[in-house]
C-alpha cells in the first residue's frame, strides 16, 4: 500500500522531480502509518494482497471478458426482431463466507450489462436481468469459483499465520 500511495502522489502531481519524489516518500509513509494505526491494516495485509495479486488480475481479465459477452447478448436482445424482452428477477444463495467476496460478486454481476444486483442480504442475492438467458448459471458462475479460490487462499494464509504465532 505504501508503494500505491507513493505512485498516486507522483501521478497526481503531474510531473516528476526529486523534490516531489522525496516529499512523496514522506507523505506516503505518513499515510501508511495512519492506515496501520487507525484502519486495522498491517504489513501482513500487504503480503496477503501480494500473494493474491495474480488471482485478482485473472479475475479482472475474466470480468472484462464476461462484460464483453454480456454486451453482445444485450445488443442481440436490443436489435432482435423479437418484440418482447422477458425481464426476470432471480434469487440465489451463495456459499461465499467473507463480506468482501460477496460485495465483489454483487458488483461483478452489476457491471455485466443486462443484469443488476438489486439486494444482497447475508448470503442471498436478488438479481434483475433483462432476459432469462443472462442469468443462467449465475449461482455457480466463474466469478463464484474464482472468489472461492481466493477465500480458500485467505484461510490457508491465516492458518499458517496462527502456526507461526504459536
Amino acid at each position: 500500500m505504501y508503494i500505491v500511495f507513493l505512485l498516486l502522489w507522483i501521478l497526481l502531481n503531474g510531473q516528476f522531480n526529486w523534490e516531489i519524489f522525496l516529499f512523496g516518500i514522506v507523505i506516503a509513509g505518513v499515510m501508511y502509518a495512519f492506515i496501520c494505526k487507525f484502519m486495522d491494516y498491517s504489513i501482513e495485509t500487504d503480503i496477503l494482497i501480494a500473494k493474491k495479486l495474480p488471482y485478482i488480475l485473472v479475475y479482472i481479465v475474466v470480468l472484462i471478458w464476461e462484460i464483453i459477452k454480456a454486451n453482445v447478448c444485450a445488443i442481440r436482445l436490443a436489435v432482435s426482431f423479437r418484440n418482447e424482452i422477458d425481464p426476470v428477477i432471480v434469487k440465489f444463495k451463495t456459499d461465499l463466507k467473507s463480506d468482501i467476496a460477496k460485495a465483489v460478486l454483487a458488483n461483478s454481476i452489476t457491471l455485466t450489462p443486462g443484469t443488476i444486483t438489486v439486494a444482497l442480504e447475508k448470503d442471498e442475492f436478488i438479481v434483475h436481468a433483462l432476459d432469462v438467458e443472462l442469468v443462467k448459471g449465475i449461482d455457480d458462475s466463474v466469478f463464484v469459483h474464482m472468489l472461492r479460490k481466493m477465500e480458500a487462499m485467505d484461510k490457508d494464509i491465516k492458518k499458517k499465520r496462527r502456526k507461526n504465532h504459536e
